[in-house]
């Protein structure tokens, strides 16, 4: 069981062995880890947690990765979050509409672990460098 003062980072997944592989190191990396497997039902989450970083793929049930950012970015309590997206999609124009979205990286599968886990520290130090200039909403 994760520390509860460990970094939170939301996986918005709907691949199940994805979705466990990152469940597993992440938490083994010594992150607490919320998952959902719907884009919509994990924009919800992400309003509801105001988690300190996210992980979304992009092709997701009900709402996609893209929507979910453009959402995220479009509100006060959530634009602050960094975002990896982690995909299959390796098109420029794909890239490029993560970046213009407001995506903090991207990152495509397959990938290495060391990769990810080093992309999300990274995420995770960003949130902790601009925690001074998150909105303070409660």
């Amino acid at each position: 069981m994760s520390d509860q003062r460990s970094p939170t980072v939301f996986i918005c997944e709907d691949d199940e062995a994805v979705l466990d592989l990152l469940v597993t190191r992440l938490r083994i990396a010594g992150y607490h880890t919320v998952h959902e497997r719907d884009g919509f039902n994990g924009f919800e989450m992400i309003r509801r947690l105001r988690p300190t970083a996210c992980i979304l793929d992009i092709n997701m049930p009900r709402m996609t990765g893209f929507e979910v950012l453009k959402r995220m970015r479009s509100e006060p309590l959530t634009s602050h979050i960094p975002v990896l997206m982690l995909t299959a999609r390796k098109g420029p124009d794909d890239i490029k509409m993560a970046i213009k979205l407001g995506a903090t990286d991207y990152l495509c599968k397959p990938f290495s672990q060391d990769q990810l886990l080093a992309r999300v520290a990274r995420l995770v130090r960003k949130r902790t460098e601009d925690a001074s200039k998150a909105p303070a909403f409660d």
